[in-house]
């Protein structure tokens, strides 16, 4: 009976050794995962990496080994990825995300960013064909860190450092973005949609309200930001259900001149019909 009783006993510690919640146990990562973003105007700058600790071990010449490629982290490589298009370093970078791969040295380091995501070993078994740049990193000395941490600094609209920092050492590398032209480009975007908004808007209230006066409003107002064979053919059509057939001719017109240069005219015929049912009217 007591056998019986202390196999069973061992069966159930077997068994709860073995279940999902054992196997699931929470402990710190020796290299925990870190990530952090910063706004550069309106580009969206973000790393992810692990972050190892010096543990009272030499790091340079050591742990991480002069003159060999380096994944800048621990466990898989270092990723940046960039929003908008940027220049890093003085070398112009697509936007995308890339691998930072670098080369320790006490003679200087360089900073390479690759298009491979999955380097991982070390050293990095990256391809420097694949490398989209690669810059010179600026060293200085600071106060001792234990973890290896990436910092923004010195950000302005235009430009930010990234900067590496662990044990007594920090490496920068500046970034460069052209804010004033990605914001003359969202301007002009939102100005060009804003006239589709309110030509939208004045179709809606035509068709479905039947509020004509409000319709017209919207549509000078399309007009007004930037004239088209569309919102121009709306203001028209808006124009003759309100019995205004002077000014809706007028804006057939333009309308009709407009869509000739648009292969996209596809209001075509109604503009057509329109110009010759109106000339009575």
């Amino acid at each position: 009976m007591k056998k019986a009783a202390l196999g069973c006993l061992l069966s159930a510690l077997v068994a709860l050794v073995a279940t999902p919640a054992a196997a699931q146990l929470e402990l710190p990562a020796a290299s925990p995962a870190a990530k952090v973003t910063q706004e550069v105007g309106v580009t969206e700058i973000s790393l992810e990496y692990s972050s190892p600790a010096v543990k009272g071990r030499k790091v340079w010449g050591d742990l991480v080994p002069w003159d060999k490629p380096w994944r800048t982290g621990a466990n898989a490589a270092t990723k940046i990825t960039f929003s908008h298009d940027v220049t890093f370093g003085g070398k112009a970078v697509p936007a995308g995300t890339y691998s930072i791969v670098t080369l320790p040295s006490q003679k200087g380091w360089k900073v390479m960013l690759n298009k491979e995501l999955g380097l991982w070993a070390t050293p990095a078994p990256y391809t420097p064909a694949n490398d989209v740049a690669t810059v010179t990193g600026t060293t200085s000395a600071i106060p001792a860190r234990e973890r290896l941490a990436f910092v923004f600094s010195n950000t302005t609209d235009d430009s930010t450092s990234l900067d590496l920092e662990w044990e007594k050492l920090k490496v920068s590398v500046p970034i460069k973005v052209d804010t004033a032209a990605l914001a003359k480009a969202n301007i002009e975007k939102a100005v060009e949609g804003s006239w589709r908004v309110n030509a939208n808007a004045a179709r809606y209230v035509a068709d479905t309200l039947k509020d004509y006066p409000t319709a017209l409003k919207y549509a000078d107002a399309s007009v007004a930001i930037q004239p088209t064979w569309f919102n121009q053919w709306i203001r028209a059509d808006i124009l003759a259900r309100s019995g205004n057939y002077a000014e809706a001719r007028k804006a057939a017109q333009a309308a009709w001149d407009l869509g000739e240069k648009d292969p996209g005219f596809f209001f075509r015929n109604q503009v057509s019909k329109a110009l010759a049912d109106w000339k009575t009217k």
